[in-house]
């Protein structure tokens, strides 16, 4: 396991498109899951603990999001034959046990990870409805112990993106295991 942090990247810039199927084939694209006021994007997967530790709170995190209009999708670069975890068949078993209730998508060429620039899981991303990076950084300032949590750096942009406020552009990057890439 690398330890990885996401990279800084310029806020307000338009984000690519991306139409990725789930785990059971159904197909899923930004302009479908896009909220009335936008988006969060998490690359993730199964194995990297950094992503483990944060599941839930990002669960959480999207039901209080869908109710002030910004949906949640999960993407998974990791589909790597060295890492069985991150199979599309475990990747519906993680959905399940942990009742994911936003897609939770197969990234399997890479292709969306890479145009996103994303480098590590978990990396996070806040999108207004007209797809601009408004947040990209880590979920708070404690991923392995949630009742330690002091600064809840992504819900404080969702709140602020919902309100149509100024969200703080002082970003701390997230930090996880790096992408496997092939």
């Amino acid at each position: 396991m690398t330890l990885v942090e996401s990279r800084n990247l310029e806020l307000g810039q338009k984000m690519p498109p991306f139409n990725l199927l789930d785990p059971m084939g159904k197909s899923h694209d930004i302009n479908k899951e896009m909220g009335a006021a936008g988006i969060i994007i998490l690359f993730t997967c199964n194995h990297c603990p950094y992503a483990i530790a944060i599941w839930k709170r990002i669960i959480d995190l999207s039901k209080e999001a869908a109710s002030i209009g910004i949906n949640t999708v999960a993407i998974n670069p990791n589909i790597n034959p060295n890492y069985p975890d991150d199979s599309p068949e475990n990747m519906q078993k993680k959905g399940e046990n942990l009742g994911i209730s936003f897609p939770y998508l197969v990234d399997k060429n890479q292709a969306i990870a890479k145009s996103y620039n994303a480098v590590c899981t978990p990396d996070l991303y806040l999108l207004n409805n007209k797809k601009e990076l408004m947040y990209h950084g880590r979920l708070d300032d404690n991923w392995q112990n949630e009742s330690a949590v002091q600064k809840q750096d992504l819900k404080d942009a969702v709140i602020a993106l919902a309100n149509k406020q100024t969200i703080e552009q002082k970003q701390v990057p997230s930090m996880g295991c790096s992408i496997k890439w092939v």
